[in-house]
């Protein structure tokens, strides 16, 4: 079994001059990207379909959301304040 160093950085990895976060505003108000199973990607092949997919499943969420009226009316017991 070999023995595995504290150090696990090669002395030829040399980072003394590197800038920490030199690119990050670069990805500032990109998209996330987000990775899709196998199965999933089959049925959507690409960002556009991917996007179709959850606007039409906010639409339907959004319209299948009972409103304040509505749900005072299913309870069954009053509320006690």
């Amino acid at each position: 079994m070999k023995k595995v160093p504290d150090d696990p950085m090669r002395p030829e990895y040399d980072f003394s001059a590197g800038v920490r976060g030199k690119y990050a505003d670069r990805l500032a108000g990109k998209p996330c990207l987000i990775e899709l199973d196998d199965d999933v990607r089959k049925v959507f092949p690409d960002a556009a379909s991917v996007n179709a997919a959850l606007r039409a499943l906010v639409a339907v969420v959004a319209a299948a959301k009972p409103t304040r009226r509505s749900s005072a009316i299913r309870r069954k017991t009053p509320r006690m304040s």
